[in-house]
């Protein structure tokens, strides 16, 4: 019996700091999404619930990233794909420094796709862009065709194992 709510107390405790953990700011990108509100409780939802994670990467001061969040705000498609991503938007001071999130250079906005196991996926890049800057975005679009990219690869795959 006290097993079985110590059991139930901390199931409560932990779901609770997952799903509170959700709580993250838009910072431009839109509050049509749920964001998660850190780069570390976005990889703690995503391996819970075996979604992949996307990261935009991005600064306040930044033209193209200014550019790009109504464009990113306003898509429905990306606003119906992220129903299956744990969404997690960085702004200046949170960007990792480590070198796992930024493969080809630290330019911005840069967005990445995370496996729900957790590491970065360089298969799935901007297709249509550069090859030196491969994460770059410019166009809902683009986001967009990575995004479907992403759940076609994960589709199939199993992460219980």
């Amino acid at each position: 019996m006290v097993a079985g709510i110590l059991t139930k107390a901390l199931f409560s405790l932990v779901f609770n700091k997952v799903h509170c953990a959700q709580g993250g700011r838009d910072n431009g990108f839109g509050n049509n999404y749920v964001w998660a509100g850190s780069l570390e409780s976005g990889l703690q939802i995503a391996t819970h619930h075996k979604k992949p994670v996307m990261v935009i990467i991005h600064k306040s001061w930044c033209s193209a990233c200014k550019n790009l969040k109504p464009k990113f705000a306003n898509s429905t498609e990306i606003q119906t794909l992220s129903k299956h991503f744990v969404m997690v938007n960085l702004l200046d001071e949170e960007e990792p420094k480590n070198h796992t999130y930024s493969p080809d250079g630290t330019y911005i906005p840069r967005i990445l796709f995370i496996s729900p196991k957790g590491s970065v996926d360089h298969d799935i890049y901007n297709e249509e862009g550069s090859s030196q800057h491969k994460y770059f975005y410019s166009r809902p679009e683009q986001i967009a065709k990575s995004m479907r990219k992403v759940l076609d690869k994960y589709k199939f795959e199993r992460f219980d194992k």
